[in-house]
């Protein structure tokens, strides 16, 4: 899942892309690159970031939603997204997810949106809100109580008449440092939901903090946590760099498999 925001102060990307055709280029970028899903946010969910409206955020995301499907039909296109009316324009557009990273507590309503369309969607745990999620996270059982928030949130959704559901325990997202790295280590224990597992761990604080880098020093760890997930149990790898994240499957899929990689080289 390649990362594409359309914003101008996201944490890493902020204003690369905020116009349509760098937008577009960039979309065209990762699909060559290997991107099985393109996933656009048009409202930066940074620590202490400020919201956006609805009609900001359409005027953003849905340009560049109509760009790729016109030249890429096939594209699946996800929206990452905490609003209804974003949700409902976009897939009427022919958006196939909805990733809410407030996982139903914002707008609730995007559940039976989801389910008018038998899209997938994508609960994700958060601690509070963007803005003050950061300030002063804490658990007394972080592994514990992200499982039982996607528990009944996922109920909730399938209530709604929600089929798909893919779920993500929120890195970074209301956790400190060590939370962040519990959640990866235990990443198995969310796949007892039966529900494929979304991980966003692309140039986050917690890797800047723990090597001491700036975000555009980040690649590298970020490869490497990828990797961990993968083996973890991750299905999906939410991510900046295409590239590093397809070569990263690959070879995992050839340590699970090694007669897989003779297809490729005799």
């Amino acid at each position: 899942m390649g990362i594409l925001n359309i914003t101008p102060d996201s944490f890493s990307d902020g204003g690369k892309f905020f116009n349509t055709k760098a937008a577009l280029n960039h979309a065209e970028e990762m699909i060559k690159a290997g991107a099985d899903i393109i996933d656009i946010g048009g409202e930066s969910t940074r620590p202490g970031s400020e919201s956006v409206s609805e009609n900001e955020e359409l005027d953003r995301v849905i340009p560049v939603v109509d760009g790729i499907l016109e030249k890429y039909p096939d594209a699946v296109i996800s929206i990452d997204t905490t609003k209804r009316a974003v949700a409902l324009e976009a897939l009427k557009r022919g958006a196939a997810i909805i990733n809410d990273i407030s996982g139903l507590t914002f707008e609730p309503e995007i559940a039976e949106v989801v389910a008018q369309f038998d899209a997938n969607l994508v609960i994700m745990h958060i601690k509070g809100t963007p803005k003050d999620m950061q300030l002063k996270p804490d658990y007394s059982d972080v592994v514990l109580e992200v499982y039982e928030f996607l528990e009944k949130q996922s109920n909730f959704a399938k209530a709604k008449g929600v089929k798909k559901i893919i779920i993500d325990p929120g890195i970074g997202f209301g956790k400190k440092v060590s939370h962040n790295y519990e959640l990866l280590k235990n990443l198995n224990v969310f796949k007892l939901f039966g529900y494929p597992v979304l991980i966003g761990l692309s140039r986050k604080s917690f890797l800047g903090k723990s090597l001491n880098l700036e975000v555009n020093e980040r690649d590298t760890a970020t490869v490497i946590a990828e990797t961990l997930a993968l083996k973890n149990g991750a299905d999906i790898i939410r991510t900046h760099n295409v590239k590093n994240a397809f070569e990263s499957r690959q070879i995992h899929l050839n340590f699970m498999n090694p007669q897989s990689s003779e297809k490729n080289n005799v």
